[in-house]
């Protein structure tokens, strides 16, 4: 049985970070946005408040919260702006997640620990400049060379390219293996590594105030140690880690529509035409109204998928629904949002025009909408089935979780 019922804890960790992001982030969010730079201050505050490990067991470095947790701060932080969440997408549920569920005991206590404490930051390199929906396109080779491997190749659109020290980095170890996924295998690659160079992206639509870029590997030699799982054994890993990232954004999309309602709410009470607030005309209670209805669907979406992370219940297509419906609906409520505040919604001025151009990248990260659609039908009609992972993300267990090493 679900229980809707969120513990003191939850509510207090959700508070906790809300007070961050209104008060320490969102001041700076507009000049940070308009100079396409990320807020320096950011990584190291989110690293001090336990952030980046707010779901991760104590033993390693967490703060030990549960995964609904993790989905309650990331609707919080995209309530601000969207690159607050990108961050926990991609230190948190593409990377560290992955971890956890994929890596050994001495792997966990070398990476997953001091990117938990917020000691080092982490990315993950799937995208490649020719493989985005088509993951076995990907022309990165990892070729084994006695105790290493030797990595080539370049990642592209990566979140935190320049910031991060870690990367969970995919490549092809069998690239005449068939079908072509299962010659891809995963490793961590570190920035201190030689051949490692990284560059960021300007000029993108949205998200202006995050770090997105590209990450280079030029005859990197990584030890056989930093391998995660076994070869072969990359697409099934990235695929996990995919479902961890997809709650991410579909949490932190209905933190934008929230912000797209709120925002409009206020708006449209304090805006008067022909007389009357345009609060009390039809047509803008309408777009009130809907985006009341996306949310309360989004978030339910996303808390059913925290509820089964915590029984240890695989949930690729409840994901995947939760992931396609609320970064879709983000777009509309933004969409609607700006109409509700007219000439001004057009203008930076408000945050709703920031609010459109953030929600519309989520329609195309971590699996686009079309992609959603192709995995929802392929579940309808009995052609997709989940085969069980040999490593399956733990469930949340309080005693394992809160308890010391």
């Amino acid at each position: 049985m679900i229980d809707f019922s969120l513990t003191e804890e939850q509510l207090a960790a959700a508070e906790m970070v809300r007070e961050f992001a209104a008060k320490e982030v969102y001041p700076t969010i507009k000049e940070y946005d308009r100079k396409q730079e990320m807020n320096p201050d950011v990584l190291p505050r989110m690293a001090e408040l336990g952030i980046l490990g707010i779901n991760i067991p104590v033993r390693y470095g967490g703060q030990g919260f549960d995964y609904i947790t993790l989905g309650l701060v990331c609707e919080e932080l995209e309530r601000v702006d969207t690159t607050l969440r990108v961050v926990m997408s991609v230190h948190m549920g593409l990377n560290s997640m992955g971890i956890l569920q994929w890596g050994t005991e001495e792997q966990k206590q070398r990476f997953l620990t001091p990117q938990a404490k917020g000691e080092k930051y982490a990315a993950f390199c799937l995208t490649e400049p020719g493989a985005g929906s088509d993951v076995a396109a990907m022309r990165s080779t990892a070729r084994r060379d006695g105790d290493d491997y030797i990595i080539n190749g370049e990642k592209m659109w990566i979140s935190l390219a320049t910031k991060a020290d870690h990367f969970l980095w995919f490549a092809k170890t069998d690239p005449n293996a068939q079908p072509p996924h299962k010659g891809i295998t995963a490793f961590m690659v570190t920035r201190d590594m030689p051949g490692v160079t990284s560059g960021d992206i300007h000029g993108k639509l949205g998200v202006r105030a995050g770090s997105t870029g590209w990450v280079h590997c030029d005859n990197v030699r990584v030890p056989a140690a930093n391998r995660i799982g076994e070869e072969g054994e990359g697409f099934k890993i990235a695929m996990s880690c995919l479902d961890n990232g997809r709650y991410t954004v579909a949490a932190g999309a209905t933190g934008l529509i929230r912000a797209c309602l709120e925002d409009s709410v206020k708006y449209a009470q304090e805006r008067h035409t022909f007389g009357k607030p345009i609060a009390q005309h039809q047509l803008v209670q309408q777009k009130l109204a809907w985006m009341q209805q996306w949310y309360d669907c989004a978030r339910l979406l996303y808390l059913r998928v925290g509820w089964m992370k915590n029984q240890g219940i695989r949930n690729t297509r409840e994901v995947s629904m939760a992931k396609w419906y609320a970064t879709d609906h983000s777009f509309k409520a933004a969409h609607e949002a700006v109409q509700i505040h007219g000439a001004y919604g057009y203008s930076d001025e408000y945050d709703v025009e920031r609010y459109l151009r953030n929600s519309r990248g989520a329609i195309i990260y971590e699996g686009t909408s079309e992609i959603h659609q192709l995995m929802q039908a392929g579940y309808v009609l009995g052609e997709r089935k989940d085969k069980p992972l040999r490593c399956e993300l733990p469930a949340y267990d309080p005693e394992f979780w809160q308890a010391e090493g």
